[in-house]
């Protein structure tokens, strides 16, 4: 081309060329009839891979055609095909290419009528038994043409009825859901080719069987995607005095050879896959079954899933008069599924399901599984029939766009509503048809590449900023679905309850609490009169919390207990009242109220925390680390210091306590805080309360005694889990009281004063309120009950120079000096160092002792009813096996092994480990199983609001826990499972270590 012609490389960059230099070159190629197309080669979906293919079919239609001008005369006479070809070659790189193979089939879009006319299935069915040499109208068409023909041969037209389709759907905008059906009707007529080919295969004995084809999914919804599985079920009935064992060999012959000729890949590419795993049993039942076999099935083990996806069952080949009559016995039971026992349970695995598909590296990019994508407007329409279809056949319909009007002309979706996510779900197909378009392959990730998001946007008519108006436009489609699959179930509950303003659907009470059932609550009477007393009445109150709670419903019901959640949500919005800042913060900050509501319905502990500490909403959008004791110390002491009475100060300090036991709480149950560091957290928490609580006790008894000063040095010594740093939410705190009164001072006043110290101090924390009492335990003390509460450093000294035994010297293993006077707390480590960490460790007589010990506690602790295998303390391989393992060998190796000097038992193990006392593999398994059982300890208290050691046999509870522990839905048999496999082979270490059997 010259200079002077139209298109030089700045003009073809204007016009959306991306490589000008090559365009150039390709319209030079095709000369002054190259630069009359250009302004349709501006408005494909990539000018560049248009003119690039253009040139190819201009040099193979060329080739077999006597006149080498005729394509570009056609497309320089006839508009409406130039715009058809061209968008077809700048979309598709796979259907230029097929034309370049089959340059004849460019003549097939100069067809007048095909911008208006979508093709009767029985044409698309005909053309393609056609095309195997098989006769359409026959009951059982049976191909002719040799094997590898016919494969080719179906191929071929099957992309030439795609051609076509595609060059509609592109430049005439046929709509995406008669896009749909068309692709819908072309697979069902390549099954029933497919088939021809089978019988053809079987031979003679083909006729031995009727097979039916029941098509499933999209494909049985009329809104099949450019490139998807084609699921199906096949269903056979022996031919009239056929034998049943002969007919059901050939009806899986029939059926696996169909399955091959659409899969297999030959010089003309492959079709599809057809999937067979939706059938009774999935990939491990038989590949067909007899109309009673599969009613059968669905009578007695079919799941609730199952029958959602029969919503969508529809004949498509073979005997389709077989296949209606499994269409019309499967429909009654799809429309009373909802009644079954585990409805919720098996709905809310076939979310899981979904969501569990997702690659992590593509969740963000995901129309089809992702949040906010084509799964969610699917599923929430799907759910909606089956929970008002049962009485409703109105909204029976297969096809989601048609079963949304249905729902919405019947008042179960308000109008706008419906419009807005009939829109939206039309984009997102939209989308996914020109993503798989392309290259003819089955995906439904956006691309990341500015190349292709620059493609596609062009396809879906962006011609400027094209990958930026996709991406805001995807984006705000996205949003709006997320919103509405909310709005879709939760929103009209409210409008049930409620007089709130508008259209909106308004849902009868009784319907209302079929949703409700269809969620997960539990007892859906109750959850209504708890939205009724949130949301009725025209306050800013009552505004906000129809705001929020389509939202907190749903996170309620994705919780082990909706209705706990639920209830706890009213409890706490009525103790807070009018407060300003509370429902502005759930409105505002969602991580709060999502975190709220999971908590809500997971946490009987966690609840009733917050039911008392209304003010520990906030703390859910905050740091949720445990606090050190220093700085919980120092709250602790200002806090008391601004109260008057002894009383008060003290549950000033309680109050402190509250709100952090609520802090680690979520912190455990959102999967924040590890195991260690809950122990560790409660651990500080007890060592700031009871060092503040002493200080103020110590105060006030000096006070009513008129002491100026205190006669005695005063601490507190930790002991049991407590001095382990392994504290669980249950735990009393085991402790030590011991003094030592100062020079002068008169020993009698000293012991009066200490007693009244810690006789007030266990009475001021254990007194009932509005947190959890800190019960104060010291019966590990010398004598235990029967000796003095509290003792002086030499009294201790002496009794243990005299007395002491080999248990009390294992207690002390654990023994840490955490609270009071210093200088005491060091002496006091001194003191007992010697006697439980020997220097030549215990005697064999002592060990001989420590294990009569510990069988005698594994007969006579456990609780009468206890499940040895589920207890979770004193059960065979649980935390008592584990610990005293560890203690055993402190004792009998600390004296040698300074590492072991620590009253942490993972401290300790790992100083075992290291200095060769246990195998590695041993240690880690011991390590691994405490944690386990310590975590499944604290979750157990977590969930049912008080201290167990019992893993409990109420299901919601189990899956409660399961929840916490993080197990997906469903899976509490599977936790219970891990658990007795984990404690059995921890049992096996202990009894070779341990018992060194």
């Amino acid at each position: 081309m010259t200079r002077e012609s139209r298109s030089t490389k700045g003009t073809l960059l204007r016009l959306g060329f991306s490589d000008p230099e090559r365009a150039f070159d390709h319209v030079g190629e095709l000369g002054e009839q190259g630069e009359e197309l250009l302004w349709i080669l501006a408005r494909t979906a990539d000018p560049d891979l248009a003119l690039q293919q253009l040139v190819r079919l201009r040099d193979a239609a060329a080739e077999q055609d006597a006149d080498p001008r005729a394509l570009l005369e056609e497309l320089l006479d006839d508009e409406g095909f130039a715009m058809r070809l061209l968008s077809v070659l700048g979309a598709s790189e796979a259907l230029g290419d097929h034309l370049c193979r089959h340059p004849d089939q460019w003549r097939e879009l100069t067809d007048p009528a095909l911008g208006c006319t979508r093709p009767a299935a029985y044409a698309v069915r005909a053309g393609l038994l056609e095309a195997v040499g098989a006769d359409p109208v026959a009951d059982e068409p049976v191909a002719t043409l040799a094997d590898h023909e016919a494969l080719d041969a179906i191929r071929v037209e099957y992309r030439r009825v795609l051609l076509r389709l595609a060059a509609r759907d592109l430049a005439h905008h046929v709509g995406v859901d008669d896009a749909a059906a068309e692709l819908s009707d072309l697979a069902a007529g390549t099954l029933e080719a497919a088939l021809a080919v089978a019988r053809q295969r079987v031979g003679e004995d083909a006729h031995l069987a009727r097979l039916a084809v029941v098509a499933m999914g999209k494909c049985g919804g009329h809104e099949l995607n450019y490139v998807s599985d084609v699921d199906v079920i096949f269903v056979y009935e022996p031919a009239e005095g056929a034998d049943p064992g002969r007919a059901n060999k050939v009806a899986t012959q029939l059926a696996s050879h169909l399955m091959r000729v659409c899969a297999d890949h030959t010089g003309e590419g492959d079709i599809w896959p057809v999937d067979a795993n939706l059938r009774p049993e999935g990939r491990n039942g038989p590949l067909v079954r007899t109309l009673e076999s599969h009613r059968g099935y669905y009578e007695r083990w079919a799941s609730t899933w199952e029958f959602q996806a029969l919503l969508k069952a529809r004949p498509v080949a073979g005997d389709l008069a077989l296949g209606r009559a499994y269409v019309e016995m499967v429909q009654p039971m799809v429309w009373v599924a909802a009644e079954r026992e585990r409805f919720v349970e098996d709905t809310q695995a076939m979310r899981r399901r979904v969501v569990e598909h997702i690659p992590s590296k593509e969740a963000e990019r995901q129309l089809k599984l992702g949040s906010g994508g084509l799964r969610d407007v699917e599923f929430a329409v799907q759910l909606l029939q089956m929970v008002h279809g049962r009485a409703d056949d109105q909204i029976r319909w297969p096809t989601t766009l048609s079963a949304l009007a249905a729902l919405t002309e019947r008042g179960y979706i308000g109008r706008e509503d419906g419009l807005a996510l009939h829109e939206s779900y039309s984009f997102l197909r939209t989308l996914e048809h020109r993503i798989q378009l392309h290259r003819l392959q089955r995906t439904h990730v956006v691309p990341d590449d500015e190349e292709a998001l620059r493609r596609l946007g062009r396809s879906m008519g962006f011609l400027k900023r094209s990958a930026e108006s996709l991406l805001d436009q995807w984006g705000r489609h996205r949003l709006e679905v997320r919103r509405l699959h909310q709005k879709l179930f939760y929103r009209p509950l409210l409008s049930a309850v409620a007089r709130i303003p508008g259209e909106e659907a308004r849902l009868s009470p009784e319907a209302a609490r079929d949703r409700l059932a269809a969620l997960g609550y539990a007892d859906p009477s109750a959850a209504l009169r708890h939205l009724e007393f949130l949301t009725t009445g025209v306050s800013r109150a009552a505004h906000i919390q129809r705001t929020l709670l389509p939202a907190m419903l749903e996170w309620f019901a994705e919780g082990p207990d909706p209705d706990a959640g639920l209830f706890g949500f009213r409890r706490i919005s009525e103790a807070m009242g009018s407060t300003p800042w509370y429902l502005a913060t759930l409105r505002d900050e969602g991580e709060v109220a999502q975190r709220m509501a999971h908590v809500l319905a997971t946490s009987r502990y966690a609840t009733e925390l917050l039911e008392r500490e209304p003010q520990g909403v906030r703390m859910l959008g905050r740091d949720l680390a445990p606090l050190s004791a220093e700085v919980l110390t120092e709250e602790m002491r200002a806090s008391a210091s601004r109260r008057d009475d002894v009383e008060a100060a003290v549950r000033a300090v309680r109050a402190v306590r509250r709100r952090e036991l609520f802090r680690i709480a979520v912190g455990d149950l959102l999967g924040l805080t590890d195991v260690g560091d809950v122990g560790a957290g409660l651990s500080r928490l007890t060592d700031a309360t009871l060092q503040a609580t002493l200080e103020v006790v110590e105060a006030s008894v000096r006070a009513a005694r008129g002491l100026e000063e205190a006669p005695t040095r005063y601490a507190i010594v930790a002991m049991g889990r407590y001095g382990g740093f392994e504290l669980s939410y249950g735990s009393d705190a085991d402790v030590l009281f011991v003094h030592d009164p100062v020079e002068g001072a008169d020993p009698q006043v000293a012991a009066q004063y200490a007693q009244a110290v810690a006789n007030e101090l266990r009475r001021l924390l254990s007194l009932p309120g509005g947190d959890p009492p800190l019960v104060v335990d010291a019966d590990l003390r010398p004598e235990g009950r029967q000796g003095p509460l509290v003792r002086t450093l030499d009294a201790y000294a002496a009794y243990y120079a005299g007395w002491s035994q080999v248990w009390e010297a294992q207690a002390l293993l654990r023994a840490d000096a955490v609270v009071g006077d210093e200088d005491l707390r060091r002496r006091f480590t001194e003191l007992i160092d010697p006697l439980r960490f020997p220097e030549d460790g215990i005697t064999t007589e002592q060990v001989l002792e420590v294990r009569r010990i510990k069988a005698r506690v594994d007969q006579e602790r456990l609780p009468r009813g206890a499940d040895p295998q589920t207890h979770l303390k004193l059960g065979r391989g649980g935390l008592a096996d584990i610990e005293w393992t560890v203690q055993l060998l402190q004792m009998r190796h600390a004296g040698q092994v300074p590492a072991l000097r620590t009253s942490r038992t993972l401290e300790a193990l790992a100083a075992a480990r290291d200095a060769g006392l246990i195998d590695e593999d041993d240690a880690a398994l011991l390590q691994q199983t405490w944690r386990r059982v310590s975590r499944m300890r604290n979750a157990v208290t977590l969930v049912r609001g008080k201290p167990s050691d019992q893993i409990p046999s109420d299901p919601r509870e189990r899956a409660a826990i399961a929840s916490i522990l993080g197990y997906p839905e469903g899976s509490s048999e599977a936790m219970v499972d891990d658990h007795l496999r984990h404690t059995r082979t921890a049992h096996a270490v202990v009894d070779r270590v341990f018992w060194e059997s």
